[in-house]
């Protein structure tokens, strides 16, 4: 009789290997210290590229991945840019979708949910006036952020609601977006 080990899968999530790194990190919380970071660098008018490739977590750098991931940004023409990348309060928009997403996929695999299909839609509501200087009293940022999620998996619609609850309540960038963070900005000499 074999002694190999099968592991669960569930929406690609491997759910053994999920719950053994959540009590491993309760044996050993200075694992759970991760730190991400990235370079950028500017290109031309609002093009700028940022170039994201290793990060420290589990106790050490990791440094597998081969290449970077490389993210152009700019502005639309409109906005007197050469639409060289998304913009950055979209890639803002992109960031906190996918990681409700992710959170929604990996706490559902946790509670048994088989997700079949997932799909989101996502927009804020950004007045520049406050970004140009115009009129202080108006934030810089989004002012209001909609997501709205579409979930197929056979289970009631009340699971449904429960597995969508539970992306914005884990996801750290919903966490960092909704709570003030601070953000320190200096020159580098």
């Amino acid at each position: 009789m074999s002694t190999q080990q099968t592991t669960s899968t569930i929406n690609g999530v491997a759910v053994d290997r999920l719950f053994e790194t959540v009590e491993n990190l309760r044996q050993m919380p200075d694992l759970a210290s991760f730190k991400f970071r990235q370079t950028n660098r500017w290109i031309h008018c609002g093009h700028n590229r940022s170039e994201i490739k290793n990060f420290y977590g589990a106790g050490e750098e990791q440094t597998d991945r081969k290449k970077p991931f490389v993210l152009d940004a700019d502005e639309p023409p409109l906005l007197l840019g050469t639409d060289k990348g998304a913009n950055p309060v979209e890639y803002l928009l992109h960031a906190l979708t996918a990681c409700v997403t992710t959170s929604i996929v990996y706490h559902a695999a946790a509670k048994g949910v088989r997700i079949e299909e997932l799909e989101s839609r996502t927009e804020g509501d950004i007045d520049l006036r406050g970004f140009l200087g115009i009129d202080d009293a108006i934030p810089r940022g989004y002012q209001d952020i909609r997501m709205k999620f579409k979930i197929k998996a056979n289970v009631p619609e009340d699971r449904l609601e429960e597995i969508v609850r539970l992306g914005p309540a884990f996801s750290p960038v919903f966490d960092t977006v909704t709570r003030a963070v601070r953000v320190n900005v200096d020159l580098e000499r």
